[in-house]
């Protein structure tokens, strides 16, 4: 565990930044180019250990990787799968995305993980794998083992997606290798992080997949080829977020390379920084947010963006007012219990927080350093150094939880603050 006081400018915080590939579409890129019918090459994808992890878990599938010494990945997929061993780390995608590709192996594969990963759910995704042919053991959590049969029906499931858009994706992102496809609907049309199936879907399509939406809540691949494609990554939005949010309370100003179109939660990442008082500005290719020092309280509805709620929760106790988050209580389930420990941590330092059945009500009060824990979440340690750019003595347990997304995460953040 890496200790880390957060640190405190004494002047407006002004620079660019430049953040590292997505998460979300890395890890999707690395499946789909693991189930493709010929090598891709990869450009900008993310370095941190949840695709570390990834990579690791795919090799043991079968999958090759070869760096090349301008950042290029290529991916090679097996002729055949093989049965193999994945350690899933904390890595929610992992343990989403990765089970329906061991299920086209020959053989048993058992997954495992961190001990904070038994809690994160996968329910819904295994007995999903379950309505289509596939046999595991358990089907409630982690550890569990998928047993191949080198092949995977398909057809028709319905599952629960109300805990994660990614059970969703895990499914739909392997399902054209099924030999009869797939056909999923949903129980409930409670989906948190919708943008992302979206990004899935489309990602799916740019490799020549017949995927679409078939209703609502219901979506249909088609069996067939995943094309190999060749494919730059796009910057993480989220990682991004967190030091646009640096200019608010500081009354500075930051810019970054922004893409002009994505899939990625882009219009509720700026429109959550404007609505906190944070002056948004576009142009082609980058966004600057500049801050007038005063961060306005606001009721924040990110059902669409619950990445951003460790980030938002930070800033709200910083706010002119009190302010409160909805839309996000699947989040009890994401590296650890955010709502909670936010709370925790909030209160800890001073500021009133009430826990709600889906997310938080915050009250402005004069906050003190001390203690912060990152409960091995990188958004939690992401939280913390936003409050420590107002309050001195913020400390933080495990500044090495930002390795989950964005290694050099401490260096970049102690730059651009000037210290």
């Amino acid at each position: 565990m890496t200790r880390w006081v957060a640190p405190t400018p004494d002047a407006p915080i002004v620079g660019t930044v430049v953040v590292p590939g997505s998460k979300s579409a890395t890890a999707r890129a690395y499946v789909l180019a693991a189930l493709g019918d010929g090598p891709s090459t990869l450009t900008g994808v993310l370095d941190a250990r949840d695709t570390t992890l990834m990579r690791a878990a795919l090799v043991s599938l079968g999958v090759e990787f070869t760096d090349a010494s301008d950042g290029r990945v290529v991916v090679r997929p097996p002729a055949v799968v093989t049965p193999g061993a994945v350690d899933c780390g904390l890595a929610g995608t992992l343990m989403r995305f990765v089970p329906p590709i061991a299920a086209l192996a020959s053989g048993s594969t058992p997954f495992t993980g961190d001990p904070e990963a038994s809690a994160r759910p996968v329910a819904p995704l295994l007995h999903g794998l379950a309505q289509v042919g596939v046999r595991i053991e358990p089907l409630d959590s982690l550890p569990f083992t998928v047993h191949g049969t080198g092949a995977v029906a398909g057809g028709q499931a319905v599952i629960d997606a109300s805990g994660s858009s990614q059970f969703v994706s895990g499914l739909l992102l392997s399902a054209a290798r099924f030999t009869e496809g797939l056909r999923l609907s949903l129980t409930t049309p409670a989906v948190p992080s919708r943008p992302h199936i979206g990004l899935t879907l489309a990602m799916l399509r740019d490799r020549g997949v017949d995927a679409q939406m078939s209703g609502p809540n219901a979506w249909r691949v088609a069996p067939g080829p995943i094309a190999a494609r060749d494919e730059t990554i796009e910057p993480d939005l989220v990682n991004a977020a967190v030091f646009l949010s640096s200019a608010l309370h500081t009354g500075g100003q930051v810019t970054m390379a922004w893409p002009r179109h994505t899939l990625q939660a882009s219009d509720a990442i700026l429109g959550t920084l404007a609505a906190l008082g944070g002056i948004v500005e576009r142009s082609a290719d980058t966004v600057t947010v500049r801050g007038t020092g005063v961060i306005t309280g606001a009721d924040l509805d990110l059902t669409d963006a619950s990445e951003l709620t460790c980030i938002a929760a930070s800033l709200l106790a910083l706010a002119d007012r009190p302010g409160s988050i909805r839309g996000v209580g699947h989040i009890r389930g994401h590296e650890t219990d955010r709502l909670a420990a936010l709370a925790t941590e909030l209160t800890s330092r001073g500021a009133g927080v009430e826990e709600t059945p889906d997310g938080l009500r915050i009250t402005p009060r004069p906050l003190h350093g001390g203690p912060w824990g990152t409960y091995a979440d990188h958004r939690m340690a992401h939280a913390g150094a936003l409050l420590g750019l107002a309050v001195p003595g913020i400390e933080l347990d495990d500044v090495g939880v930002t390795t989950k997304t964005m290694p050099a995460f401490a260096d970049a953040w102690s730059a651009l603050v000037g210290t």
